[in-house]
């Protein structure tokens, strides 16, 4: 249990709040390649701020406010030009350090008031890297974008999913530090779900927790666990998988980002890694975007179940929106299985207080030669979580209707 201070220093993520601080030491995935493909800009809302990414007649990425400072025009309708963007409005033009270039009017009317000069819009680095777009929203120097194995993972099929829950990012990165929730909500509840649907080859064979252990390594949180009927050789134990500081989690094949885009709502980015096919070749730009299904209640405001009977995420989002929009952790009662979360809440405190002595904290690179390749060891898979994998693994209909490519 927590008091209402430590909730609050845990959950808030304005730019002068002690979390705030160490959130935005780090780089966010804000946008697939693909989409810039279809459109040159994109509003994003990240940590609170509200910015449009753009990418510039020569290919150069920006991220800068979302709204002109003449008439607060949203600069998500502006024209890419090739050394920025241009508002539709009026036709100012904005740099990629979100200065202010050009003033169509005012300069042929009034060429010595020179006002463009003291305009800038917020701006603020901006990387790709693995069919992602990153944005890092922090102090100066910024660090290096962190190379994670399946992010420069060569001869790869990659695919990105994306969805937005309406809850406070905490409760969606703790779940990660929570490993006996797979046997009752991916296992006993999603059992439930399908004899509720009638879909009964849904259901999955009862699995069991018999021991669970945490380990702080060098990059995060280990997460270890054996099962009945293993014992400690099983990869589950010996290696198991990761919470990435500060909010990432990566399995054998996947990176799962959990972004803070304000204090109510999370983005969740579902990065997944397969290996090609003879012959099969995929450039960044065409790595396929999919929609993640975020569960609803029904008009009776019960649950839907049938969205509920097959894939572990639309549970996972539905149990973090159920903890209403930010978790009341001074009315909750932890067990043994909450050891992680536990070690979890102390890495974040520690990790603040060094941001807050001007310290880096976890996982801020800034030698080159050490960020080539940042290997995260993972069990070989993870049985019992079937239905995790993106429309190219499962060839469902209804994920290949939501499929989006560019055209």
């Amino acid at each position: 249990m927590l008091t209402p201070q430590e909730n609050e220093r845990l959950t808030q993520i304005g730019a002068e709040t002690p979390m705030g601080r160490l959130l935005r030491c780090y780089w966010y995935p804000i946008a697939a390649a693909s989409e810039l493909m279809r459109h040159p800009t994109k509003q994003v809302r990240i940590l609170g701020e509200d910015l449009v990414l753009y990418r510039d007649g020569r290919g150069k990425l920006g991220l800068i406010g979302a709204y002109c400072a003449h008439r607060r025009a949203g600069m998500v309708y502006g024209i890419p030009e090739s050394d920025g963007l241009r508002c539709p409005y009026h036709g100012w033009k904005y740099d990629a350090d979100g200065r202010c270039t050009e003033q169509p009017f005012e300069e042929t009317v009034r060429p010595d008031k020179k006002l463009k000069e003291n305009i800038k819009l917020p701006s603020y680095p901006v990387e790709e890297l693995g069919g992602l777009i990153f944005g890092y929203l922090g102090r100066q120097p910024a660090p290096l974008l962190p190379r994670w194995d399946l992010l420069v993972e060569e001869n790869a099929w990659r695919e990105v999913g994306y969805t937005t829950t309406g809850c406070n990012w905490l409760q969606s990165a703790e779940n990660i530090l929570d490993p006996v929730h797979v046997e009752w909500l991916h296992g006993v509840f999603r059992n439930f779900a399908a004899d509720r649907t009638g879909r009964h080859e849904r259901r999955r064979k009862r699995i069991r927790h018999v021991k669970i252990a945490f380990d702080l390594a060098n990059y995060g949180i280990i997460k270890r666990r054996i099962l009945e009927h293993e014992t400690e050789d099983s990869d589950d134990w010996k290696i198991g998988h990761w919470l990435v500081f500060p909010c990432t989690q990566k399995g054998p094949d996947m990176l799962r980002f959990r972004v803070p885009v304000d204090a109510t709502h999370t983005a969740q980015w579902y990065y997944s890694v397969h290996p090609l096919s003879d012959g099969e070749r995929q450039t960044d730009a065409a790595i396929p975007l999919y929609d993640m299904p975020s569960p609803t209640l029904d008009e009776h405001g019960q649950p839907r179940v049938d969205q509920l009977d097959g894939d572990v995420d639309p549970q996972d989002n539905a149990i973090f929106v159920s903890q209403e929009p930010i978790c009341d952790r001074t009315k909750e009662t932890l067990g043994e299985s909450d050891r992680g979360v536990v070690m979890y809440r102390h890495l974040l405190d520690l990790q603040m207080k060094l941001v807050e002595e001007g310290r880096d904290p976890m996982n801020v690179f800034r030698d080159a030669a050490a960020n080539v390749r940042l290997d995260l060891p993972t069990e070989s898979r993870e049985r019992f979580l079937t239905g995790r994998l993106g429309p190219r693994a499962r060839q469902s209909r209804r994920y290949r209707s939501i499929l989006r490519v560019p055209a």
